[in-house]
């Protein structure tokens, strides 16, 4: 996906918008980017335990036992991944082979409130589960902005604790998301997209982007890195200005597929030599050749957090043969913090806090 280039965004923030823009970016950071700093011990200091970081988010969002520890509000889905043959040369992976994939999802918005309004948080996820015929199990999990703010882990926690909110106001502090950005120039791509980026009207509407870079690995063991992209084939519409359901993504997916199922075209992009494989802030080029690898066809919906999905840790570093990881740090990061939190919920009790 390319990011358009937006002159206010090269240099600071300025004009009358500025502080509403930094707030708007800033909870898109914190919905984004949560579960990254769960698993401290990559961020250097000591007394950044696991525990502490996963306390210190609970404490900002409210403790909800069971539940998710980002991405918290979500739903289950199911159905299939269909294959076009056109990455079989690629990987030797069986999903990109097999017709018929069987697929376990689950859409969910950033953040740590499981009772958050579906429109309130920016950020969107969609996270799957491809069990091929050969055993093998591939896991993804993927937001709509298609990089991040930061490098490292040690540049995200640095976002996070500029991100958090103010008490007084319930919303981060302009001064510190700037002082942050003006420290972090490699944060310039994920600004233009937060700048530019326009919510659907529908989880059905919105790609989701796999932001880390992977490695296809064909059958003679050659590897090639590579970034994906799940591209909606339903029409885009913009959300409306004003919603009251706070179930709105969910009820509106839900009645779509009860029409029939949806469809996204799985894009897989390869890179090129001197491209940045191992840093998930920066954009490859747009020319980068790029191929239609099958098509995710979701055919129905469970009921929220009750789903076949429910138990399944999308840790993104569960690969099948003929896809490996990149060297990218923030990946590593990602399956240690899904880790922790999968731990945690997995001995709570579901809450049923009340609505707030």
């Amino acid at each position: 996906m390319h990011t358009p280039h937006h002159g206010p965004l090269q240099g600071p923030l300025q004009g009358p918008a500025k502080a509403l823009r930094l707030a708007a970016i800033g909870a898109v950071i914190t919905a984004l980017g949560a579960g990254f700093a769960y698993a401290a011990g990559w961020i250097g200091a000591p007394a950044l335990t696991p525990q502490r970081i996963i306390d210190t988010f609970e404490a900002l969002a409210g403790h909800h036992p069971g539940y998710r520890k980002n991405h918290a509000k979500g739903l289950c889905v199911s159905g299939y991944f269909q294959s076009s043959g056109q990455a079989a040369s690629l990987s030797s992976a069986r999903v990109f082979s097999q017709p018929q994939v069987p697929v376990i999802g689950r859409f969910a918005i950033g953040g740590a409130n499981p009772f958050a309004p579906d429109t309130a948080v920016s950020v969107r996820s969609l996270a799957l589960q491809l069990s091929s015929d050969d055993g093998q199990v591939w896991r993804t999990g993927m937001n709509n902005p298609p990089v991040l703010a930061v490098s490292t882990p040690e540049g995200f926690y640095q976002q996070v604790l500029a991100s958090a909110p103010d008490p007084a106001t319930g919303k981060p502090d302009p001064a510190k998301l700037q002082a942050f950005f003006a420290a972090h120039p490699e944060s310039l791509a994920f600004r233009q997209w937060a700048a530019s980026y326009r919510a659907s009207d529908s989880f059905a509407s919105t790609a989701y982007h796999s932001i880390n870079a992977f490695k296809l690995i064909d059958a003679d063991g050659k590897a090639r890195p590579v970034r994906w992209t799940l591209e909606p084939q339903t029409p885009f519409a913009a959300l409306p200005a004003q919603v009251d359901d706070r179930q709105f993504l969910q009820h509106d997916l839900a009645q779509r597929l009860a029409h029939g199922p949806l469809r996204w075209t799985l894009r897989l992009t390869l890179a090129e030599p001197g491209d940045p494989v191992d840093d998930p802030a920066r954009p490859w080029p747009v020319e980068r050749r790029s191929l239609d690898a099958g098509t995710l066809v979701l055919t129905q919906v469970d009921a929220p957090e009750q789903g076949a999905c429910r138990d399944l840790n999308f840790d993104p570093l569960i690969l099948p043969n003929g896809i490996e990881a990149s060297a990218d740090p923030i990946l590593a990061a990602r399956s240690a913090a899904y880790s922790v939190s999968f731990n945690r919920r997995s001995h709570e009790a579901l809450s049923e806090g009340a609505q707030p």
